[in-house]
């Protein structure tokens, strides 16, 4: 019954795979069958009767499964991804103590560190990637040598990068040493590095960047390497501010 259809990234993401968008990635990449055939983008199955295999690994519909919902301290030095062809540490070596088949909701660069969000529920992944949410991401970042007012200016009001001006952002100053500034960033977009492409665009080096929040939600104390699950009410209140009332 078409009912019982659905579209195949979003069933791949309520089984754990991947976010809906890196489905769709594997998909295009010809590395997702239905029935023993290449699936296409936009494909819908049905669940109960269609076989699904992602390259050996067969997808089981599995409603009841166990959601899990958890926050790392990244450390520096771990790329984030589930897999990496080039034998590089992922963090998901730091939670392989977790049995259920989790994905990073998100990204941290190599050298970047902090507050990073994992999880098997593809709706709530959804609910905090989508553009239109515009969640506020804050990071502590220290940059060299030091950063004039202008330079502050250009990048709160935004610089034009990969041909596309970022969006405005706020921009505190939190320390000023010798050769050195900390500083405080609050972005609602997500593009990739755009912290470092604003700093390198101001002839800022970055020694550090860590991300501290992600809504509501903060790193706090959480020792670095180290995870914790996120409560209910946690995960509640970052889905009220996606308009979402429950999990799935």
């Amino acid at each position: 019954m078409a009912n019982n259809e659905v579209r195949l990234q979003k069933f791949m993401a309520e089984q754990g795979v991947a976010s809906r968008r890196k489905s769709e990635e594997l998909i295009k990449a010809g590395k997702v069958k239905v029935n023993g055939h290449t699936a296409e983008i936009g494909q819908k199955i049905n669940p109960r009767k269609d076989l699904v295999t992602v390259g050996r690994q067969k997808l089981t519909n599995v409603k009841h499964r166990k959601m899990v919902y958890i926050m790392l301290h990244k450390p520096r030095g771990y790329v984030t991804t589930v897999s990496d062809e080039h034998g590089r540490k992922t963090v998901m070596d730091l939670v392989s103590d977790i049995d259920e088949r989790i994905y990073p909701v998100g990204r941290l660069d190599k050298d970047s560190e902090g507050l990073l969000i994992l999880t098997n529920d593809g709706s709530f992944t959804n609910a905090m990637t989508h553009p239109s949410h515009n969640f506020a991401k804050v990071y502590r970042v220290t940059v060299r040598p030091s950063v004039s007012d202008e330079a502050l200016y250009n990048m709160r009001n935004g610089v034009e990068i990969d041909g596309r001006k970022t969006a405005p952002c706020e921009i505190t100053v939190l320390e000023t040493q010798e050769g050195r500034v900390v500083l405080e960033f609050i972005l609602h977009e997500g593009r990739n590095r755009e912290i470092r492409k604003l700093c390198e665009s101001q002839g800022l080096e970055v020694a550090r960047l860590k991300r501290t929040s992600i809504g509501s939600l903060k790193l706090g104390m959480l020792p670095q390497g180290k995870y914790r699950e996120l409560s209910e009410q946690e995960i509640k209140k970052l889905l009220r501010s996606a308009g979402h009332t429950e999990t799935k």
